[in-house]
Formats: C-alpha cells, sequence, structure tokens
C-alpha cells in the first residue's frame, strides 16, 4: 500500500525531538490531519522507545479497530503483526506487536494488573477532548506511574478540539500543534417542521443533500433506535430487513434491500421530480455492529455509488469516511449521565457542545468543497466545550479502581467531586467491596468483571449455576431499556418479575403483546454474553420461584432494600433511612420486603413525608436476607432525644440497616446515654435550643469579631476558640456534652451552665484579654461608661463594626473616635439627642464636629433649650445632665 500524505507529516520531526527531551507532550491536530495512524508508526524506531511497546487508547470500539486496520496495511502487514488492537471480546495481538491500540477499559486493567507497565514504552491518549471517565482514570494513573516507578515513561495526550493551553499547564509538557485537511465548508440550518419528529425531519434533509449536492452523504444520530428509524423511513422493507444496506435503482425495482429513486413523483422519492436517478447506498455506522459491516463503511464503494451513512458520534473523529461531502446534524448524542432513579449512568440523549458541532462539520470538508445542515434553530445556542464524564456521572467504578489502586490522590485533570465520590464509597461498602477504604478480597473479583460494582456485586453472589444463570438475566435486564410497552395511558408495571417472564416466553417462541421483541431479543443476546464471561455451561432458567430476582437483586442493591410500613401497606422503609411509597394499583401490593431497583424522588409538599416512588421492584425473602446478610440484624438498646415529648425517650430495637423491624420501650435506661441523646437533639434543633442570655452572645460575638480583627489570637499558646455555627456544632461533645450529663431534657439546662461551658476552653487570662481588647463598656467624656455592641455577619462571615451608642453631649471635648482593639478598629459612633434619638452615625468624629453639629445645634437647640448647645463643642465640659433650672 502507498503511504498518502498527511498534514501531521510536517511535524513528525518535532515531536520525535520532543518526546527525545520531555515525558509528556499535548499535540492538537484536528479530524483529517493524521495524528490517530500517522504519530505511532512514527515513533517505532526513537532511541527511548528501546524495541518497547506503544500503547494507544482509542475511546470507541470502531476508531481502535480501524486504526489498527489502517496502520497494519500502510506496513504491507494484517493486525496482529506489529500492530493490533485490543477491545471488548476481540484481540488481535501476537508476539511481535509492538503497537497496540486498545479501548479505555483495556487500558485501566493493562495498568492495574502491572503498573510498571513492563514493556511499555508510550502511552497515547487519542481524541481525549471526548473525556470520558476511563480516559480520565487511564491519564491519572499513567501520570502517577510516571512519576513514582517510571520516569522513562512518555505520555502523549492528542486531541482534536482541546483546551491544549490548560492541559499542557497541568501537565507541564510542551505543546505541537498540527494543521488540518480541510476545504471550506458552508453551514446551514434546516429546523423542524412544527411537532415534526427527528427522522422525519432527518429524512427531508437527506433528499434535500441527495438533489443539491455531490458526493456521500454524513447523518450523525443520537444512537442506534434513532438510526433504525430513519434507516426505517429510507427503506420500503415493512421487515425490516437489510439494515445497514440500503440500494435506490433506477429501474424502480425495489427488494428488500432495494428502494428505487425513479423520475417521478412518488411520495418516498430522495429526488424531486424531473431530476435524474442513481444508484445510494444507505449504511448504518455505529460500535454494535459486525466488523464486516464497520469495514464497508469505512470504505469507498467500490462500484462508485453514492452513499448515505446514518452514524454516532462514532464518525465525529478518528475514523474517516471517504467521499463525504454533505453532514447533516441532529445536535444530539447519546452519553452517560448519572440516573438516580436507577442508581447507574444511563446512555441520555444530550445536545452536544460547539466543539462537537464545528467538528462533525468538518468531516464535510475532507475531499472537497463541502455543505453542513444542522437540524436545530440558529438561535440555539450550544454550549463551548463539553463537559467531563466525571463531573456528572456516578463514581461507584472509579471509587474501585482508585481502592485497588491503593492511593485516592492522584492528579485528575478535573478532580472527583468529593460528595460524589464519598457516596459511591458508603455503596462499596454496603457491596462489601471496601473495608473502611481499603479493597475487599470481594472487591477485587468485582473489578475484575470490568461492569458496574452494583452487577458485579450480584452476579458473584449466587453458589449455584442456575442461580448465577439467573443473575446474568438480571444483569441484562438493569443495563438494557425496558422491554414493556406502553399501552396507552396505562403506566408499565413495577413488578421487575414481569420483565423477566417477558423474557422467558421470548425464548420459548412467544411474545408478549405489551412487550418488545427487539428489545427482548437484545436482552437474550445480553444474558449470553453473560453467562460466557462467566464460563456457564448451564441455559437460562424457564421458572423460578417468586422470591429469587430479589434474593439476587438484593446484592446488587443493599441499600434499597425495603420493608412493609406496620401502619401503611403502600409504603415502605429503606435499609438507608430513606421511605418510599407504591403505585395505587402496584403489582407489588402485600410484599412484606421488596428490593427496589429503580425509584424515583418525588417533590416535596407541605404535609408530605418525603416518600420517593417505587418503579421497579421485585420481592424477596427475609429468610434469604438473613441467611445473606447476617451481620446487618442488630438488636441494641437506643436513648434518644423524641421531638414530640421534648424529652429523653429509650427503646430497645431490632433493625436491618436502618430499617426498624421492632421496637419496645426500655423502663430503665442507661442514665450515662441521656447526655448524647441531648446533644444529638442540639444537632437536630440548631444552637438557637440552648438558653442564650444577651451578655453570652455578645461574649460569642466578641470572640469571634477579636479572631478576625487580630489574626494572632487565632494561634499560639493563648488562642481564641472559633465559635462558629459549624465550630459549635461540630464540638458539642467537647464543650456541652458534660454539663447535660444528668440531665433528661434540654430546658433543664440553665443559662449560667451554658456560660460556663461555652467559656470552658477559655483560661482566666485569655478571658481578661478579651475583656480588655473588646470591652462590653467604655467610659466617655461625660464620666459615663456606655455599652458597645458587637455582631458577626455569618453570611459575609465578617465581622460587623462595633457600636456605640452615646448622647451628643456626652463627648463634648473628645476629639478622636474611640478605637478598640489595640486600636485597630474605630467603634461606630451612634450619636443620640437628649431624647434617645439617633441623630448622626459616624466613624469620624473629629469631622462631625467640624461640619456637620452647627446645623445640628441649629436644629436641636430649640427642641432641647434645657440641654447644653455650646458654641464650641470643643472647649465645652461633657454632661449626661441637663442644665440646672434657670440657667
Amino acid at each position: 500500500m502507498n503511504r498518502p500524505t498527511f498534514p501531521i507529516d510536517a511535524l513528525l520531526p518535532q515531536i520525535r525531538a520532543s518526546l527525545a527531551e520531555h515525558p509528556r507532550l499535548v499535540l492538537e491536530a484536528p479530524p483529517g490531519a493524521g495524528k490517530t495512524t500517522q504519530v505511532p508508526p512514527a515513533l517505532l524506531d526513537e532511541p527511548w522507545l528501546a524495541g518497547q511497546k506503544i500503547v494507544m487508547l482509542e475511546p470507541r470500539r470502531v476508531a481502535a479497530r480501524a486504526a489498527a486496520h489502517f496502520m497494519a496495511r500502510q506496513r504491507g502487514e494484517v493486525a496482529g503483526d506489529t500492530i493490533g488492537y485490543r477491545i471488548r471480546f476481540d484481540n488481535k495481538v501476537g508476539a511481535s506487536t509492538r503497537i497496540e491500540v486498545v479501548t479505555e477499559g483495556i487500558l485501566t486493567r493493562m495498568l492495574q494488573d502491572d503498573p510498571m507497565l513492563d514493556g511499555v514504552g508510550v502511552l497515547l491518549f487519542d481524541e481525549f477532548h471526548e473525556r470520558h471517565l476511563a480516559a480520565d482514570l487511564g491519564l491519572a494513573l499513567a501520570l502517577d506511574v510516571q512519576a513514582q516507578v517510571r520516569p522513562d515513561l512518555r505520555i502523549v495526550v492528542m486531541s482534536a478540539t482541546l483546551d491544549g493551553e490548560r492541559l499542557a499547564q497541568f501537565l507541564d509538557a510542551p505543546r505541537l500543534s498540527s494543521a488540518g485537511r480541510s476545504y471550506p465548508v458552508s453551514v446551514a440550518h434546516y429546523p423542524a417542521r412544527r411537532e415534526e419528529k427527528l427522522e422525519h425531519q432527518t429524512r427531508r434533509a437527506v433528499e434535500h443533500a441527495l438533489a443539491q449536492h455531490p458526493g456521500d452523504v454524513l447523518v450523525f444520530l443520537p444512537g442506534q433506535r434513532e438510526i433504525a428509524r430513519v434507516d426505517a423511513l429510507l427503506s420500503p422493507s415493512p421487515t425490516g430487513r437489510g439494515i445497514g444496506e440500503r440500494v435506490w435503482r433506477s429501474d424502480g425495482s425495489t427488494s428488500a434491500n432495494d428502494f428505487a429513486i425513479p423520475s417521478s413523483g412518488a411520495s418516498r422519492h430522495l429526488l424531486p421530480e424531473g431530476e435524474g436517478s442513481e444508484h445510494v447506498d444507505v449504511l448504518q455506522l455505529h460500535g454494535d455492529l459486525p466488523v464486516e459491516q464497520q469495514s464497508r463503511v469505512l470504505q469507498a464503494d467500490p462500484d462508485g455509488r453514492r452513499r448515505v451513512v446514518l452514524a454516532t458520534n462514532v464518525a465525529e473523529s478518528s475514523v474517516t469516511l471517504p467521499g463525504v461531502r454533505v453532514v447533516i446534524d441532529s445536535g444530539l448524542a447519546r452519553e452517560p449521565r448519572y440516573d438516580p432513579n436507577s442508581g447507574f449512568a444511563r446512555l441520555d440523549v444530550i445536545t452536544i457542545a460547539q466543539a462537537s458541532a464545528d467538528q462533525r462539520a468538518g468531516r464535510a470538508g475532507r475531499v472537497a468543497e463541502g455543505w453542513a445542515y444542522r437540524l436545530w434553530p440558529q438561535s440555539q445556542r450550544l454550549e463551548p466545550q463539553r463537559r467531563p464524564e466525571i463531573a456528572q456521572v456516578e463514581l461507584a467504578g472509579l471509587a474501585l479502581e482508585l481502592a485497588a489502586w491503593g492511593d485516592a490522590n492522584l492528579r485528575f485533570v478535573d478532580a472527583p467531586p468529593s460528595g460524589a465520590l464519598a457516596a459511591a464509597r458508603e455503596l462499596l461498602q454496603r457491596l462489601g467491596a471496601l473495608d473502611g477504604q481499603a479493597i475487599t478480597p470481594l472487591g477485587r473479583r468485582m473489578l475484575a468483571l470490568g461492569t458496574h460494582p452494583r452487577l458485579a456485586a450480584m452476579l458473584l453472589a449466587p453458589s449455584t449455576a442456575p442461580e448465577r444463570a439467573l443473575a446474568c438475566d438480571l444483569a441484562a435486564l438493569l443495563e438494557a431499556r425496558d422491554p414493556l410497552l406502553l399501552r396507552g395511558n396505562r403506566s408499565r408495571s413495577d413488578a421487575l418479575a414481569e420483565r423477566w417472564q417477558a423474557l422467558a416466553a421470548f425464548r420459548s417462541g412467544r411474545v408478549a403483546p405489551d412487550a418488545s421483541r427487539s428489545a427482548l431479543a437484545a436482552l437474550d443476546q445480553a444474558s449470553k454474553q453473560w453467562r460466557r464471561r462467566l464460563r456457564l455451561e448451564v441455559a437460562a432458567p424457564s421458572t423460578v420461584p417468586a422470591h429469587a430476582l430479589g434474593d439476587l437483586l438484593l446484592h446488587a442493591f443493599p441499600d434499597r432494600i425495603a420493608r412493609q410500613h406496620p401502619s401503611d401497606p403502600t409504603r415502605y422503609q429503606l435499609a438507608n433511612g430513606r421511605s418510599a411509597k407504591l403505585f395505587d394499583d402496584s403489582a407489588l401490593y402485600g410484599e412484606p420486603w421488596i428490593v427496589i431497583s429503580e425509584l424515583r424522588a418525588l417533590r416535596q409538599t407541605q404535609g408530605d413525608r418525603g416518600d420517593a416512588q417505587v418503579l421497579r421492584a421485585a420481592p424477596l425473602d427475609e429468610q434469604r436476607l438473613r441467611v445473606d446478610f447476617p451481620q446487618r440484624f442488630v438488636t441494641e438498646d437506643r436513648v434518644f432525644w423524641d421531638a414530640n415529648t421534648r424529652g429523653i425517650a429509650a427503646v430497645r430495637e431490632t433493625r436491618f440497616d436502618r430499617i426498624v423491624i421492632e421496637s419496645k420501650a426500655l423502663a430503665k435506661p442507661d442514665p450515662s446515654r441521656y447526655a448524647d441523646a441531648l446533644v444529638d437533639a442540639v444537632r437536630q434543633l440548631g444552637l438557637a435550643s440552648l438558653p442564650w442570655t444577651p451578655a453570652l452572645t455578645q461574649w460569642r460575638a466578641r470572640v469571634r469579631c477579636l479572631r478576625m480583627w487580630m489574626p494572632e489570637l487565632a494561634q499560639g499558646a493563648a488562642t481564641l476558640p472559633e465559635l462558629s455555627d459549624a465550630a459549635l456544632l461540630a464540638s458539642l461533645d467537647g464543650w456541652l456534652k458534660p454539663v447535660l450529663s444528668g440531665k433528661t431534657r434540654l430546658d433543664a439546662l440553665s443559662e449560667q451552665e451554658l456560660g460556663e461551658a461555652l467559656k470552658s476552653h477559655v483560661d482566666w487570662s485569655t478571658r481578661q484579654r478579651i475583656d480588655a481588647l473588646a470591652p462590653t463598656r467604655i467610659a466617655v467624656p461625660s464620666g459615663m461608661e456606655r455599652s458597645v455592641e458587637y455582631a458577626y455577619d455569618d453570611a459575609t462571615d465578617a465581622p460587623v463594626a462595633p457600636v456605640l451608642a452615646v448622647k451628643l453631649q456626652e463627648l463634648f471635648g473628645l476629639a478622636d473616635t474611640p478605637r478598640i482593639a489595640d486600636g485597630r478598629v474605630p467603634l461606630t459612633l451612634h450619636l443620640l439627642s437628649p431624647g434617645g434619638k439617633p441623630l448622626q452615625i459616624t466613624q469620624d468624629l473629629r469631622g462631625f464636629w467640624d461640619r456637620t453639629y452647627p446645623e445640628v445645634k441649629k436644629e436641636m437647640k430649640g427642641r432641647y433649650p434645657r440641654h447644653p448647645w455650646p458654641d464650641n463643642p470643643w472647649l465645652a465640659i461633657a454632661t449626661h445632665r441637663a442644665k440646672p433650672r434657670g440657667t
């Protein structure tokens, strides 16, 4: 095969030179530049590689396979010789393979199984801009390997649309950019008609493109479902046969695989009346196609026919489709999003980012001038870049990988959200995959399955082959779309058993009227794949006992095991402490125990208890629960705060996790546990439930203000305590619990006891210093002492200026505003009239005397004639009294 030229060729010497000097590199190259297929072979003979392997991460299976085959053909070889690939369920590598193209899960397993990466000299992360979670994890693991044990390992991050400068700074790496191979692309918007479905809008756009422009047409659709619908519209075949291969023939003949485009104006013509007819192939491109069909799409038609390729965003980058001159872009993609209803990341249809839209349009300009039609209104604005998966998916799989690695403090381009990571670890502990922060032997077996930890736990739980086969059915059911169809206004059943029964009926040749044949076929295939992965020789069961599904499902959803409420048969208490309710017509009504695979949080309204809605569940056997999780059944005495009686209550409870199975009142509870219950009450009710006095509130505010005004007092031997709400609530056991000992009610705590508890960790000398630096009263020229008011603003986390409210006459002769905190903080003066009304608020007393006092005197002298209003306040005698009578 003669090697074609690529725009990246001119940059290859710089890439080699950079990697000879630096262990990391950021390479930006637009689609068509050739980075995927030209960079790896260009590095094979580098001295620093020393005969080691090159491993390139390719996010998508189609692209990984295509890239490996293309590079192999360039060398006159086949995949599996010098260049090979490894993807899920397919492996083309041999003893002589030196370039391996792998998908994301494969790379993670390589790193986990051999952190030294023996025999690997460079890792290339292609299409990193897609920001898949596995790619982010792979890069973080690779950086850790490089920093700890393999400083000679090279890491190259490659992308078509990327914030290269930010990434180069993160990696402390050089940044190289390549030109692309592109021609001008005319972009137009082709919006939908009123209430028009996507597939009909797409067909119109395809008809227009074939009639108006030369070349092949590439259509971007969200997923296989939408591809199948558009494909069906472009086909006359009612059976849907021949999907992925349509031929339009000018003679008007049709077959299961053919659709004619004659010159007449029939309603399904793709060319308008009067145009000549031509042969057109319609092909599909997505990750689940057989290899042969994928290969056919990636090569030009041998007979020179035009093609319409219906593709997912797998065609957005990495693979090249020859002959494409027109792109039709739905502006949609299916990407993983965390679904709190199911507990899994689901593939949701989302609007693409502007960077993806630009990249898709660029596909039309690879061989000549092209055209791009966008199926959304021109007024619609897209986000500039796609958000990383790590910020928006459930992180149980990531948390398990980090635990297996043994170090959670890896360097991520975007750190995983702490809340989502904590929730993931809590789930893994329930599943038995983690013991504290450490991975368990079960956790390592779960990790080896390469699926979501919930499913892995369920697949590993059964002890018999028939149960394992049933677990494979359940794994397929949980991962796939619902096989039951909506019928009018009737909602789908909430019984998981009805889905499994529909699957069992399908295997015996029957399809229920409310089930989808295609969905059941996909479920059956997925279950077979799971049985092969688990090396199960048994067939899927045809019948199972009533509780069999729930008895397995509880291992995937231990947090959603639920028991019927004793007083309301439609409500259930969950093991995680929450509650849920059934539909009024639920198929699960009357079941004492269920395990919920899917639920929906309901909007809480006034009087509503905040229950969730059970969407899908299965009954389980309590005896099986006691056998499988004996350690989660506990009986213990509990002393707690009863909000109804506002006092201490004590019961002996039997629980499964947080589900109360039995509760009996205790006549003589342990008095030593009263204080703990009262402390819990304060945590629930807040600090306002304590008997604060104005003086104690002021003392707390003075301490908080001083910590901010004088930072040196927040550290050292005489440290002032942190008295924010958060700090006090976090330390209740230390300062409040001792004074609650022996009490059974919160209102038994006196104001004096609260004050001493709050000040218990402040010694006498520090208290004296507080009084000196933030006095409660201050002497004024009249000889009197007046109160200083303190406040702290929690909203801004800053002190409010302290206030001295004083009658104006009491400050005669005082030039400067009084200060506290060792002179650092001026008081805010509230200057009052003789009647106690505010005349002026100021921190500039000197300015007040000079500028404002004359006007105040003029106005007040007639109103308060018995009080002094001297012309010169600087020389007047300060007083808090009125003038004697007769003066």
